[in-house]
């Protein structure tokens, strides 16, 4: 499995043609870096932009931290993007449009072991493959491309999408069923509206979405935050567990209810992701 692919909460898009802005990206405090090659590129400067974050990836080492979203499978310019990132050293490649199982096979074979796959659901095919993509061999994860599915479904959402909402629950469904990491939800697009981000992180959280696509670096910390568990919940996770290892095996209550393996399993996942638990 890729580095990170179960724990990373922030994935920050930039263009691959601004190869001036890969470093910056890098040093936001995303915990990926998607560095576009699909709608952030002009059709004219497809092959140059390739080129251009090929030749920084040759001379920057390994970059486990950087994915690269390449073409769609049924443009021109998907065989060249896959035959040049598969073998380079980063952390993996989303496939945008994702909606045919075979086709996501054969580039989780092309990768091999140690690079990840994520697969952008943003038509209504891929809606509707959601579990069999899911269940693909080497795709570890899903993300939600809401823009692009509203467009391909002809709706008008509003700025919270709440349109959207069964698609998102099963989006965590697939994800579940599967075993893989917890879905990437879709973009917040106004990127100056800090309150309508922290409320979309938070409903994504509760859905149990993992993490969030980025479009602008402001985004990144807000987002970051927002998947980690509060400190009124760690407080909560702390008591819990407190309380386990004062039983002797028997009946556990906190504070007049009772705690069973559900409820350890949350505390512990809380400890978990705030490094107090170790793995």
């Amino acid at each position: 499995m890729a580095p990170h692919i179960t724990t990373a909460s922030s994935y920050l898009f930039v263009p691959a043609n601004r190869p001036e802005r890969y470093e910056r990206a890098l040093e936001s405090g995303a915990d990926a870096v998607i560095v576009d090659l699909e709608d952030a590129v002009a059709l004219p400067q497809k092959e140059e932009a390739r080129a251009t974050l090929a030749r920084w990836l040759r001379g920057n080492g390994p970059q486990p931290r950087l994915w690269v979203r390449i073409n769609a499978a049924d443009t021109v310019w998907h065989g060249d993007d896959l035959l040049t990132f598969s073998a380079l050293s980063m952390a993996g490649i989303v496939l945008p449009k994702a909606e045919d199982p075979k086709t996501l096979s054969a580039i989780a074979r092309r990768l091999g072991p140690g690079r990840g796959l994520i697969a952008l659901i943003e038509s209504a095919a891929g809606l509707a493959a959601m579990r069999e993509i899911a269940a693909v061999p080497g795709v570890q994860r899903l993300a939600f491309g809401s823009i692009d599915a509203q467009v391909d479904l002809g709706m008008q959402c509003g700025p919270e999408e709440e349109e959207l909402m069964h698609f998102r629950i099963e989006m965590v469904m697939a994800s579940r069923l599967a075993g893989i990491a917890p879905p990437i939800d879709g973009v917040t697009t106004d990127f100056n509206d800090d309150a309508l981000l922290t409320r979309m992180v938070q409903r994504a959280r509760r859905m149990g979405f993992g993490a969030k696509l980025c479009i602008h670096p402001r985004q990144v910390e807000a987002v970051r935050r927002g998947f980690m568990p509060s400190e009124q919940e760690l407080v909560w996770a702390e008591e819990v567990m407190a309380a386990v290892r004062a039983s002797d095996g028997g009946a556990i209550s906190l504070k007049g209810k009772m705690i069973d393996k559900p409820v350890i399993l949350q505390a512990e996942k809380f400890l978990h992701q705030a490094g107090r638990l170790p793995h």
